[in-house]
């Protein structure tokens, strides 16, 4: 097949995969193929996702319900419950949920003031607004109060520690997008508690910090092949590590235009 995704060299040579840890990572560089197997995994289990559409109404997602045909899974226990989560649903979600809140609360109000005007009870427009209310209320509890208006990293590890689950399975598409070094360890910390409670998680990451995670089983996307790698071989940690020691050797060229 010569149409995307089964052009990606990795999907082209794909033969199997063995999960043996709770936590696994994706790796590799942008167009390594990472990101195209996790969202066919994604579709092959119809998971829920955190945006706008589910896998199987999805535009962006046509091409990974193509793949999903293709591959096979096999279990030690099946497990259908969980979600899959990229990086650019979970800001339109966050987006989406405010636009809720502002107009359940908008709704409510106006309801209130038609009733005052036709002069009914305080007990009976607490009757007739209590849905509004609660859903609202719902939203809050479970996501917190306008979420848009707190920082992205702070969002998502409210909305990730409040869908987790006991024995599901969790797809991730670069999580770290939305955190700082600082919340990116809180997460290891979520991911630490996710694990004790029995799930998987299966993440495509950049992020030299997350890939630290104790335990994580690591799958390097190179040279159109998947292979299983230590932490310390991979490139993103090394590049890192020489950055960091050495940042003035990176960018001692770089000058600012006269």
């Amino acid at each position: 097949m010569s149409s995307y995704p089964f052009n990606v060299p990795v999907i082209q040579h794909f033969t199997e995969l063995i999960f043996q840890s709770q936590v696994c990572f994706f790796v590799g560089e942008n167009g390594s193929g990472k990101s195209t197997l996790l969202e066919g995994l994604a579709a092959k289990l119809n998971l829920p996702t955190i945006g706008t559409h589910s896998i199987q109404s999805d535009p962006s997602l046509e091409s990974a319900r193509h793949l999903a045909t293709h591959l096979q899974l096999l279990w030690k226990k099946a497990v259908r419950q969980g979600f899959f989560l990229r990086a650019e649903d979970f800001f339109g979600f966050v987006q989406r949920l405010s636009r809720m809140q502002k107009e359940l609360a908008e709704e409510e109000a106006s309801l209130k003031q038609e009733m005052q005007e036709l002069g009914s009870s305080d007990y009976g427009i607490q009757l007739a607004t209590g849905s509004l209310r609660g859903n609202r209320d719902a939203i809050s509890q479970r996501y917190g109060e306008n979420p848009d208006a707190r920082s992205h990293g702070e969002s998502y590890l409210q909305l990730f520690s409040s869908r987790i689950q006991r024995n599901s399975i969790y797809l991730m598409d670069e999580p770290e997008a939305a955190l700082s070094p600082m919340r990116q360890l809180a997460f290891l910390d979520l991911l630490l508690q996710g694990e004790e409670q029995g799930n998987q998680f299966i993440i495509a990451t950049h992020s030299p910090i997350l890939l630290a995670y104790p335990g994580a089983q690591i799958f390097s996307f190179e040279q159109g092949s998947v292979k299983e790698t230590q932490y310390d071989e991979l490139e993103h940690v090394q590049f890192t590590r020489m950055f960091l020691n050495n940042p003035h050797a990176f960018l001692h060229h770089l000058k600012p235009k006269q």
